[in-house]
């Protein structure tokens, strides 16, 4: 199933086609303590249900919680089926099981993608597997893990791999190390390789904000996901050959939030579209979180 918005059209409850459905809710595979599901379902069905809910796109949940997920849905009964995105955490094996109580809580699921980590220089007889265990109708989206250290060409040989098997690479942009934090020569790849192939991904924790910063407290500079949208822009109008990397990571180094705002809005209803269908989502443990920053830059 695709998450790509409709072409054209006025925003809906305030946000832009470009911008519908991308922010993925990733609270229960946050970092630390076991997040408490009731807590997680009722913040989600909020931030669906306020300002900027249209921001809000899938809640991602471990497959090992499923069935947790499904006993608080029935409680509450929402007016439509709830996106979501399963993270295997218990092997492939646990899989077809998960899609099955999906498929029989129809009126309460609605599975879009299987998401699953890989080892950095994954084959294609794993991901063989991969497509044995998961449905046509859903996206199987696969994470070469990244080395610590950035310029790995074993791990943007495996994000190959995943493209050429037609599966959709997850970008990881950062966790509880330095290291986890990819580095601007690492995403420019990763968008140029992708993209060039015209395939979609999806980009996991670490996208906290929508700019570029660096976090006082640890020291961590983090990614900002407009800046992987400005950066996604440029790298599929650039032909191959053309600096396409260095244009990508001219954007992904933004700090200013009104310049990368300004360069989005600027952008055709078409190539918005065509935007979308390359940069599918992103995770955040803090959903809700975006709409004031958007607004602030005058995208809501």
């Amino acid at each position: 199933m695709s998450t790509v918005p409709e072409a054209g059209g006025a925003p809906v409850d305030g946000v832009p086609p470009v911008l519908r459905a991308i922010v993925d809710d990733a609270a229960l595979v946050a970092e630390g303590p076991r997040p408490d599901m009731a807590t997680v379902v009722d913040a989600h069905l909020a931030a669906r249900a306020a300002d900027g809910g249209g921001l809000i796109g899938s809640l991602v949940v471990p497959v090992s919680r499923i069935s947790e997920l499904v006993a608080q849905l029935v409680k509450r009964r929402p007016a439509g089926p709830m996106p979501v995105a399963l993270a295997v955490d218990t092997g492939l094996g646990g899989v077809p099981k998960a899609l099955s109580l999906t498929s029989s809580r129809a009126a309460l699921l609605d599975p879009r993608t299987v998401e699953m980590p890989a080892p950095h220089d994954v084959d294609t007889v794993w991901l063989e597997r991969v497509t044995e265990f998961v449905p046509d109708e859903v996206v199987a989206v696969v994470e070469p893990r990244r080395p610590d250290a950035d310029g790995s060409a074993d791990w943007l040989d495996g994000v190959r791999r995943v493209v050429d098997h037609g599966c959709r690479p997850k970008l990881r942009c950062g966790g509880g190390r330095a290291g986890a934090f990819p580095g601007v020569h690492d995403v420019a790849g990763f968008l140029a390789l992708v993209v060039g192939a015209g395939r979609s991904f999806t980009a996991s924790i670490g996208l906290q904000a929508a700019v570029r910063h660096t976090d006082p407290a640890t020291g961590f500079t983090h990614h900002g996901w407009l800046n992987l949208l400005v950066a996604t822009l440029r790298a599929q109008d650039a032909a191959p050959g053309e600096g396409t990397e260095e244009r990508i990571g001219e954007a992904l180094r933004v700090t200013d939030g009104a310049t990368l705002a300004g360069e989005l809005a600027a952008a055709d209803p078409a190539a918005a579209v065509r935007l979308r269908s390359l940069f599918s989502s992103f995770g955040s443990t803090a959903a809700a979180s975006h709409g004031a920053e958007l607004a602030r830059l005058g995208l809501l």
